[in-house]
């Protein structure tokens, strides 16, 4: 606590009454020493006088003072030490920032109980600001596991093109894609990208709920809504309130339920389960599926008003087979990645390795491949993976053994494939080819092969 008053007498006074209640204590019967003293420390509560000088009643001090603080972005409670007369000043300065007054009589109670209301007030206020700082760095460190891999395929430009262009609209966006081709990380640059990118971004994957939980996973319930409700829940709905709304895999939703999401969308209010009464929401909501819901809507499964009501702008993510120009570059960036995560800096990937990975057909899309680099990096003993190093894994091993090895139909791998295994001796990997030294450098410039 900071009290300052230019009656030494009350500064004392106040000090003995109030130290059983407060661990510091700091007076002041100067207030221009105040700014060097809100440098020094940080206060929970500040006692203002109005008056400072000998015959002046206006409160002008007083007024001028609590600008400096609150404009020194303190978050400490303000109460006014006011006299009888400045009642009226006191309440405006209420309206200006000040938390309370106290009159300057000696009931012992009264003062108590506002300096106490006022301590809590200011915790309340650091508590709320410590979480928001929480929250900001929350969102921060999310988004660092969902980080946007780079591109350099045509229909993956055009796609982030048309999204930097509706990130920053409510426009309600449906992603499509094959499991794997990253609809959350989309959906998630598209938030970053948003105006409401300092607000939250919630995503609930429907396809791993069961039925009785949808209804109150994404509305939320009121206490004895159904056994085992013992308290209140905000649905995921109002939690995404301000922020962003992600569905994944909107196909599952039951349809019972689609009519009541229409509703939300409408009314942008929510009824929890058991409530009669509704929430208002302010959401930004992208769904995703892998599903064709064209297909289900002609089957009765989807509703063809909620359909159209999700897909303003429809963003359709290809699979990683059919921008294979990409892989080289998604290789390269996890296996910083996963490198520098797991303390193995320097690590390379041979040339054929990458090779051969591209022709992979990834099925399971860039998860695949991220998977596939976690664990090759994970299990490495050498400084550079190798196609055995990525052969254990189901799949992958029987389309590195499919490798032609003909000179003329893959030259620049079986090549590539000779100098790494002679540890780049030029001269052993020539006899193995069955070439002189000269042909091998002329090859060699030729691909513009280079050890890793």
């Amino acid at each position: 606590m900071l009290i300052v008053d230019d009656n030494e007498e009350l500064l004392i006074a106040y000090d003995i009454f109030l130290a059983p209640h407060f661990g510091s204590i700091r007076t002041l019967s100067n207030p221009n020493a105040l700014p060097s003293v809100l440098n020094e420390a940080e206060f929970d509560v500040i006692l203002l006088d109005m008056n400072f000088s000998a015959g002046i009643q206006t409160g002008n001090e007083g007024f001028y003072w609590m600008k400096r603080i609150l404009a020194s972005g303190s978050d400490a409670s303000i109460i006014l030490l006011t006299a009888y007369g400045d009642i009226e000043l006191a309440i405006r300065a209420i309206r200006e920032g000040a938390t309370d007054f106290i009159l300057k009589s000696w009931d012992r109670e009264k003062i108590l109980s506002t300096i106490l209301s006022a301590w809590q007030l200011s915790r309340s206020r650091k508590q709320i600001r410590n979480l928001q700082w929480k929250q900001k760095h929350l969102i921060e460190r999310e988004s660092m596991h969902f980080d946007f891999s780079p591109s350099r395929s045509a229909n993956m430009k055009d796609l982030l093109r048309t999204a930097g262009k509706v990130a920053p609209t409510d426009a309600g966006i449906l992603i499509l894609g094959e499991n794997g081709t990253g609809k959350e990380v989309l959906a998630r640059e598209i938030h970053r990208m948003s105006l409401r990118r300092s607000e939250i971004f919630v995503s609930i994957d429907l396809g791993a709920l069961t039925e009785t939980l949808f209804e109150s996973e994404l509305f939320g319930y009121e206490k004895g809504a159904f056994t085992g409700a013992e308290s209140d829940k905000e649905g995921r709905i109002e939690v995404a309130s301000g922020g962003t709304l992600f569905l994944d895999e909107i196909g599952n939703l039951p349809l019972s339920l689609q009519s009541k999401l229409l509703s939300v969308i409408e009314k942008r209010e929510v009824v929890r389960v058991g409530s009669r009464h509704p929430v208002p929401v302010d959401i930004r909501l992208i769904c995703a599926t892998n599903a064709n819901l064209y297909q289900l809507c002609e089957e009765g499964r989807f509703r063809e008003d909620l359909l159209y009501r999700i897909n303003s702008i429809q963003l359709e993510l290809p699979p990683l087979r059919e921008r294979r120009e990409d892989i080289p570059l998604l290789i390269r960036y996890y296996l910083d990645k996963f490198a520098a995560q797991y303390n193995k800096q320097g690590l390379k990937i041979s040339n054929l390795a990458v090779m051969q990975l591209v022709k992979y057909p990834w099925r399971g899309n860039i998860r695949e491949l991220r998977n596939l680099m976690e664990k090759a990096v994970l299990l490495s003993d050498e400084n550079t993976l190798r196609p055995a190093d990525f052969s254990p894994y189901p799949g992958t091993a029987r389309v590195l053994e499919k490798e032609n090895l003909n000179l003329e139909k893959n030259e620049k791998g079986l090549i590539t494939r000779a100098l790494e295994k002679n540890r780049f001796n030029k001269k052993r990997a020539a006899e193995e080819l069955g070439v002189n030294r000269t042909t091998l450098y002329n090859k060699i410039r030729k691909y513009g092969i280079e050890p890793v």
